[in-house]
């Protein structure tokens, strides 16, 4: 691989789409605070396709045009798990109505915030802990639930005026669906990341 010097790589694309990842967080932020529905629902959900979309991006030109820079290393997790658990967050204060959403939420939050601590622990020793592929499904799985969830409707106990009411309400459970799977996932690889970790912790106690 040809080394690049680090000057050049601070406004090489994929970090350019990192950038734009993390500026989109708080324009999402704000706008799921709206109770404009078409703005609550339909322009954040945009939103996060769009930040969703560069997170794909950003590692797929990364590897194609092999660009690999300490600061793209550096701030693309941080911006995966700012999008993520933000949004989340938010979703809980303006939109879950069900305990089931919350607790889903909530353990992916702490999961990131756990694997998060180890790779810092481990990080120290010099010692790296890669992405696994079901880490990687876990990711796709909770970008679907939660665009998903942003779009989709929770009144479950209203009368519906058309068919687009019942479509966005289907959007929403189907968002549940997706997010439980995420959950199912969080725990599992949270499980293999500790694993690892504790591992090396033992070994070299």
């Amino acid at each position: 691989m040809k080394k690049i010097q680090p000057k050049n790589l601070l406004w090489a694309l994929p970090n350019i789409l990192t950038y734009i990842r993390i500026l989109i967080i708080p324009a999402i932020f704000c706008v799921l605070y709206s109770k404009n529905i078409i703005l609550s629902n339909y322009v954040a959900c945009g939103l996060f396709v769009i930040a969703s979309i560069t997170d794909y991006f950003d590692g797929y030109l990364s590897r194609k045009m092999k660009l690999t820079s300490e600061i793209g290393r550096f701030l693309d997790p941080i911006a995966d798990k700012l999008l993520v658990v933000t949004v989340l967050v938010v979703l809980v204060q303006t939109k879950f109505t069900g305990v089931l959403e919350t607790v889903l939420a909530s353990v992916i939050i702490c999961r990131e915030i756990f694997v998060s601590g180890l790779r810092e622990y481990l990080g120290n020793f010099h010692t790296k802990m890669p992405v696994s592929k079901l880490a990687k499904w876990k990711t796709t799985a909770q970008l679907f639930a939660i665009s998903f969830l942003i779009f989709g409707n929770t009144h479950t106990n209203q009368f519906y005026n058309s068919y687009w009411d019942y479509i966005t309400f289907d959007i929403y459970v189907a968002g549940v669906c997706l997010l439980l799977i995420a959950s199912v996932l969080t725990i599992w690889t949270g499980k293999q990341y500790m694993t690892k970790a504790f591992s090396y912790m033992k070994d070299n106690s």
